[in-house]
């Protein structure tokens, strides 16, 4: 165990000052972060405890609600007005971990956790998110749960989050502090990065930057569901997954948000695919030609290539489920 200092915040602005540089890292509920340590993935010279900060509550904002980023995943997920307006939000975060960790992870941990490809672990394999410019061995590898979109040369790890696939679909926006005392309001789709060269930065937060909470615009009506596939039935990652909400009128599709998981390096979202389905009566020729478009670019490494042919049968049977409970 490589020895680190430890702070304990007592403002949101404080934590950020203290952790100004990038070999600091926050901690609240610790459920990734620990495991990352334990493995010297991680080593921090100094963790900032953030528990004590007043961000633990869900409020009323405008037509929405803001979240504060120590709301636990269990407490999100159980708030009557969660299960009520955003229950898309609800049923991906009840998908995600155990309910041991759900009462342990934070809303914004869990949207910076880290991802869970096994090359990224090993730490005697090569790996450029954790060392860049070493390469990545889980190109011709074992990459039965990595990316087939948004992958580059140098890293398809798969982001692993339930919640943030949610949250994309939601439009969500990440509030945060800065190490200066600034503070910002980012939109869900510009929070995470794409690998392209710099695997490594995951984000587009700054070093020291916390985020304080995540804000809901007003709630979508419609068929909200969220579909998971993945190995066993509890407690583990999305080989693939969805997230719908689907609105119709008249027999067409009036709206229709998707998120997915388990395909890409970020939370993924493809506006083109909605686009294709607005407007449309539901049937087997308009899902199939949403999820070409989807799986236009996608790219299999050898042991994920199923995940091509898997959302062929999973989006389908998603759109065909979500437009007939909102008819």
């Amino acid at each position: 165990m490589k020895q680190f200092e430890y702070a304990r915040a007592t403002s949101s602005s404080e934590a950020a000052a203290i952790a100004s540089s990038a070999a600091t890292k926050f901690i609240a509920g610790g459920t990734n972060l620990l495991d990352l340590m334990k493995l010297q993935i991680e080593t921090p010279t100094k963790l900032v405890d953030i528990t004590r900060l007043p961000l633990k509550t869900i409020d009323t904002e405008g037509e929405g609600l803001r979240i504060g980023a120590l709301v636990t995943n269990s407490d999100l997920a159980a708030d009557e007005r969660i299960r009520r307006d955003y229950a898309v939000l609800s049923r991906a975060l009840l998908a995600g971990a155990s309910g041991q960790l759900r009462n342990k992870a934070t809303t914004g941990g869990n949207l910076l956790q880290r991802t869970r490809c096994g090359y990224f672990y090993e730490t005697n394999a090569r790996c450029n998110k954790r060392e860049p410019g070493t390469g990545c061995d889980a190109m011709d590898g074992f990459n039965r749960i990595l990316a087939i979109l948004g992958t580059s040369d140098q890293c398809i790890a798969t982001h692993p989050s339930d919640m943030a696939v949610a949250m994309r679909l939601l439009n969500a926006v990440v509030e945060t502090v800065k190490a200066d005392g600034s503070t910002r309001r980012i939109p869900i789709h510009e929070l995470h990065r794409m690998p392209g060269t710099t695997p490594e930065r995951e984000t587009n937060l700054e070093a020291g930057e916390l985020i304080t909470a995540i804000v809901l615009p007003k709630p979508l009506g419609g068929t909200h569901l969220y579909r998971k596939v993945r190995d066993r039935a509890s407690y583990a990652f999305a080989l693939i997954s969805i997230a719908a909400v689907v609105r119709m009128e008249d027999g067409v599709i009036a709206d229709v948000r998707l998120g997915f998981g388990g395909i890409g390096t970020v939370p993924w979202r493809d506006a083109a695919v909605e686009a294709a389905l607005k407007g449309q009566a539901p049937g087997e020729a308009v899902f199939a030609k949403a999820t070409d478009i989807l799986l236009a670019e996608a790219k299999g490494h050898g042991d994920n290539d199923f995940k091509i042919d898997l959302m062929r049968r999973v989006l389908p049977a998603v759109l065909d489920e979500a437009t007939q409970g909102a008819a």
